[in-house]
């Protein structure tokens, strides 16, 4: 099974914590990460613009993507939101397979 993480950014400690709780809470992640406030320089909508946000990784399964880019679509706060799914080639197998036993009983709709 292919492990994954979502690289996620969001507005602030409060929304990061509800997309995690809700993550973790439905299976559709084994652990979130937020990992506090970033700047972010973009362009958006014809300006460059500089802010703050909340950068979540979101560890999880292949076959859960579909599912948790869903739900935490319908709970973002942006219009746009920035999910990126980063492959996992390797690493610790007992945490992989960590990843993959907190995941394995989800029922995706």
């Amino acid at each position: 099974m292919q492990t994954i993480i979502l690289y996620v950014t969001v507005t602030s400690i409060s929304e990061a914590e509800r997309l995690g709780k809700v993550a973790i809470e439905n299976r559709l992640a084994a652990c979130v990460n937020i990992l506090g406030r970033s700047t972010s320089i973009y362009r958006w909508e014809g300006a460059v613009t500089v802010g703050d946000e909340v950068v979540m990784i979101f560890k999880t399964t292949e076959n859960l993507r579909v599912a948790l880019t869903k739900k935490i679509k319908s709970m973002h706060s942006y219009a746009c939101p920035c999910i990126a799914v980063l492959p996992i080639h390797g690493g610790n197998n007992e945490f992989l397979e960590w990843i993959h036993n907190e995941t394995s009983n989800t029922v995706v709709d």
